[in-house]
Formats: structure tokens, sequence, C-alpha cells
């Protein structure tokens, strides 16, 4: 099937996952389930949005003039009486504009004359410098939409609105199998014929960047005992992403085990490269993610597969724009599959790497985009509009 038919299965009937509260300091990149209320007015009162005096706009309108001095309102520690024709309070900037006075005059505009007077140098309208009660927001109003990522800006606000904890959606766990004799943890020593297992450091930094919750399971041998002891070490996981193992050597095992214990798959196959082998499918509720395990194509399929996923799962759109730059250079035709060219955007332009071989962790590392080819698109000079997709992890 092409992509657009793999994608749409595998987000076909995936609801949000359930809400739950959490403290406000630990809900970064979290996405509210509900819409947030404020718990109360802000700001409480009219407040002054300047240094300088609070006065009868009547006072100093044939400015200048000379005004009495009785008090002062600071943040925290407002005025407790009431301005009268002639007189002014000194206020700083978020202090309670006192009783009776209707205007601010900018310190600028203004000279004491000690012991307690001031000279109004310049007039200033009523209202002006003022920050009416609820300029911000008011009490019950919803600030912040159920949906929101939330990030430093939108936690200050909450925080404003008198908010301790978050509803949040859970996060939804994705657990990652990598499988084979071939692999050993990073940091350990490969022996003959052994490659350090890279993906799954990758994808876990991908799906926690996407909102997900990732854990990695120990790698499981090339046996059906060793890959069903893995998988029935996440049983709670959202999603369990496995990596390899799902093509027709006698060594790619993944499929026939998973098969065994009860999965039904429903996308085998999509016509992309990199990435072609890619499967989905449920284990009782759990799904299942299969992806190939060449690094780049792993990590092109889940960019494609897993991020929306996980977005669907969060109650996030899944589309996404489409960004087109022109290209740098001219490029070939392309074939009977969607190909996704590891490509770097700079200066305005988008050129793919020289080399586009799956098993390259270094060139991809190199990327910054993905350069999509439809199928059996026609070749295109330089400057041609191509469109591309970011690479977020």
């Amino acid at each position: 099937m092409t992509v657009a038919q793999a994608r749409a299965r595998i987000l076909d009937g995936v609801q949000p996952l359930p809400g739950e509260s959490v403290s406000i300091y630990e809900a970064s990149g979290r996405v509210l389930a509900e819409g947030l209320k404020a718990n109360l007015t802000q700001p409480p009162f009219d407040a002054s949005a300047m240094d300088g005096y609070a006065v009868r706009a009547a006072d100093v309108a044939a400015a200048p003039v000379s005004l009495k001095v009785i008090g002062t309102s600071a943040a925290g520690h407002g005025f407790g009486g009431k301005v009268g024709p002639d007189e002014a309070v000194r206020i700083f900037t978020g202090a309670p504009l006192p009783e009776g006075a209707d205007t601010i005059v900018i310190q600028e505009d203004t000279k004491p004359e000690p012991p307690d007077g001031v000279s109004i140098l310049a007039g200033s309208p009523e209202g002006r410098h003022i920050r009416r009660r609820g300029f911000d927001f008011s009490e019950a109003n919803v600030a912040l939409d159920a949906g929101t990522r939330l990030g430093g800006r939108h936690l200050m606000l909450a925080a404003a609105m008198n908010h301790a904890t978050l509803p949040v959606r859970r996060k939804p766990v994705i657990a990652l199998l990598a499988n084979g004799d071939e692999l050993v943890l990073p940091g350990e020593t490969p022996k003959a014929s052994q490659i350090v297992s890279s993906i799954p450091a990758g994808l876990k930094a991908a799906a926690e960047a996407w909102g997900g919750q990732a854990m990695v399971l120990d790698i499981a041998k090339d046996t059906r005992e060793s890959i069903a002891a893995q998988v029935d070490a996440a049983p709670d996981a959202d999603v369990l992403v496995t990596i390899g193992g799902a093509s027709v050597g006698e060594h790619d095992l993944v499929r026939g085990t998973l098969e065994a214990k009860g999965a039904c798959f429903e996308v085998f196959k999509a016509a992309m490269r990199p990435g072609k082998p890619v499967m989905y499918g449920f284990l009782g509720k759990q799904r299942v993610l299969n992806l190939p395990g060449n690094p780049a194509s792993a990590a092109v399929c889940a960019r494609i597969y897993l991020k929306p996923l996980i977005a669907a799962l969060l109650g996030l759109p899944t589309d996404e724009p489409v960004r087109e730059l022109p290209l740098a250079c001219p490029i070939e035709a392309n074939g009977e599959r969607e190909h996704y060219l590891r490509a770097i955007a700079s200066g305005g332009t988008v050129a793919p790497l020289p080399d586009q071989d799956s098993s390259l962790m270094s060139a991809f590392a190199r990327a910054n985009c993905l350069l999509v080819r439809p199928i059996n698109a026609p070749p295109l000079p330089a400057g041609a509009l191509v469109p591309i997709m970011s690479l977020d992890f």
C-alpha cells in the first residue's frame, strides 16, 4: 500500500488517552486534556502600569500644578485612603489604583516639592497608564484550550490563573524492542560478527520529543522464546515498537512470534524507501509497529508513522503543513516507491545528501530534513519546488 494508505490504517480509530493531574512544575511539554479556566481575575484590581503619581485627571488638566502627596501605593501594599481634590498618591508599577484617582502621571512628568508636595508638569487624561481589573483575564474564562502543548509561556499563564496542578493527557508508553544475536548495547565491546544496537537510543529520544514515554527493552536474541519474553515484559505499553526481524529470513522471527501470541497485522509493506518492510497491527489492545532494522529506515518510518500515532494518542492534530523549498541542484526521476531523501535545507534551498544508503548513520545525523519524492515523479531541475519534512529529533 502507499504511505498515505498505511498511515491512514495506522491512525484509524485512535482515541486520545485519558487524562491525569500533574504538578504545574512537571507539566512542561504535556498536552492539556481539557480547557483550563481561570480561578481568579487578573489583575484583581485596577493597577498602575507605570511609576508615577495617582491623581484625578481634572486636577492636572491645567498643568503645571502643585498637588499634596498623601501616601504611597506599592505592589503588595496598596494605599487605603481616598484621593481628593488637589491630592496625589505616589504609585509604583503593579500597585492598586487608590480610590478617587482616575489617571497616572508618569514620574518623568513630575518634580518633587518637599516635604509633601509634587509638581505635575504635564496633564494626563482619565484612564491613562491604568490596567483595568480583568484586563488580562477574568475568573471562569477558558484561557488555555484542550490540546495545548504546554510550554513556558502557557505554564506562566496557568500559574497566574492560580492552578497548582493541570489536567493533561497521559503520555503514551512506547516500548522499544531490538532483536538479533548480532547486537550489543552501547558501551559494550562487540565480538566478531556483532554491531552496537544504535536504533533504540535514537527512537527513545524521538518518542519523548514527540510527547511519549519511552522504555527500552532488553535486546532479544534470535529465538522465539527470547522475543516472546521481552514482549511479555511490556504488557502495559500503548505501543510496542519492534526493530528488525520482520522479513522472510530464517533469523527473522518477530512476526511469527507475535502472530503466535495472537497479534493481527493490518499493514505489511509500504511503497516507500527507505522503509518498505514496515508492519502494523495489534496484540490484544496493544498497538504494534515493526520498523526496519537499518538505522535510516527505522528513523524515517518512525518520523512518518510513530510521530502521528503519538500525536493522535495525545489528542493532537496528525496532519502537518506542507513546506516547500527550491532545489539547490537537479534530481533524477523517482521510481515506484515514495522516496524520503535525507537532505540539508540551508540558505533557502534544499539539497539531498549524496549517499542515501539506509545503513548510514553519519549521513542521517547531518541531514536536517527529508526531501519527499512522490511515486514516479519526473526529474527536476535546480530551482524547482519540492516538499520537505522536518527532522525534529
